[in-house]
């Protein structure tokens, strides 16, 4: 035991001696426990929804009224056509939308059945489930107090409301059509950020990284060398993830494949450059997978949208999320495999990732040509 003993000290000395991983242990899991406790929520508040009122009388108002008035939902779009629902839905401007038709309150006071349609995005089940429980218990509430109301002037018992319910793009409401889109994009970026820095971490480790130091090439010629392979990798992981998705989960895409290699060519440029980065500050193949998984995998998957929807985080996280590449191409992703989106909608997300790709890519070829040099 005595020998055990001198070797836990041993340990503890050289760990408190790395930087590094002090901060690994230390500052990192602070950071992460302050952060996901605000990300990390299952509340759906503060829906997105879109309103056609074609019936614009006090009835109606009051109505949409429970919906503001509840805090759970905040108005996206007053329309003025009911055939503009569905863009709306599409460019994911709302979740919902509540559509009141003429004559609405004509029925109500003739104590006739009311009838409301509650259009509703299904991409993600679970929070869609939610809002529309919330919508219906809105309306129940609303018909309550208005039935109440009407009894008082007359025995006569009114109709009531009944909501009709149209779910768009997942129309079975299952979890699996919308979380595996996103699981396709995780494995993505585990796959080409984890073997990046790994390789380069290795050549470290075994010292060829001083060889190729001395070759006769120059030093992009060497970068070029060590990344492009690792784009080649992800294509092909992009292919194989895809055939999984499609034949073995049979959830087919909707869009256009040839947009999700674009889009995924784009975000590949982002995880080849945080892997460079992470080669450039871990010594080791352990301190490259820890600072992998602790600095960029846990915090991407909270703040991406792929766990926790990014409408229920304080605003204050929700900036923090735009400069997270994984969200854009979860959101990429999941419109082209469940909405067929195309590029005229998605040009923003395209837009974001060439953009944050750009500059961690850059930034960390100038790092690594500091440390080469």
């Amino acid at each position: 035991m005595r020998a055990v003993y001198h070797l836990i000290i041993k340990e503890l000395k050289q760990l408190s001696r790395d930087k590094r991983m002090r901060f690994m242990v230390i500052v990192a899991p602070v950071i992460q426990l302050v952060l996901l406790g605000y990300a990390a929520t299952t509340d759906v508040r503060s829906i997105p929804i879109a309103i056609y009122d074609a019936d614009r009388t006090s009835e109606s108002r009051s109505l949409i009224n429970g919906f503001t008035n509840s805090g759970y939902f905040e108005i996206s779009a007053w329309l003025d056509s009911d055939k503009k629902t569905d863009e709306q839905l599409e460019r994911g401007k709302a979740w919902i939308a509540l559509v009141i038709p003429r004559k609405f309150s004509a029925d109500v006071l003739a104590r006739r059945t009311a009838r409301l349609q509650l259009i509703a995005d299904g991409t993600d089940a679970n929070s869609v489930n939610i809002a529309l429980g919330y919508s219906t218990l809105i309306i129940n509430n609303y018909s309550r107090a208005l039935a109440e109301k009407l009894l008082e002037t007359s025995p006569v018992k009114p109709g009531g409301i009944t909501p009709q319910y149209r779910v768009l793009y997942n129309e079975s409401l299952k979890s699996r059509n919308f979380m595996i889109p996103a699981v396709v994009v995780l494995v993505l970026m585990i796959v080409t950020l984890t073997i990046t820095a790994m390789a380069i971490v290795k050549e470290k480790e075994i010292g060829t990284l001083e060889q190729l130091l001395v070759a006769p090439i120059k030093p992009y010629q060497l970068i070029l060398g060590k990344l492009l392979p690792f784009v080649l990798v992800g294509m092909v992981d992009v292919t194989l993830v895809m055939l999984v998705a499609i034949y073995w989960f049979e959830v087919p895409p909707r869009g256009n494949i040839g947009l999700i290699y674009v889009m995924a060519l784009a975000f590949i440029l982002t995880t080849l450059g945080i892997g460079l980065f992470v080669s450039t500050i871990a010594n080791t193949r352990q301190q490259a997978l820890m600072i992998g998984q602790f600095g960029f995998f846990i915090p991407f998957m909270y703040f991406s949208g792929f766990v926790f929807p990014i409408a229920n985080m304080p605003q204050a996280i929700q900036y923090v999320t735009l400069a997270v590449p994984l969200r854009y191409m979860l959101e990429a992703v999941r419109a082209i495999f469940l909405k067929g989106t195309g590029l005229d909608v998605l040009w923003p997300d395209a837009v974001a990732l060439l953009a944050i790709g750009a500059l961690v890519l850059s930034l960390s070829i100038l790092r690594f040509r500091r440390k080469l040099g």
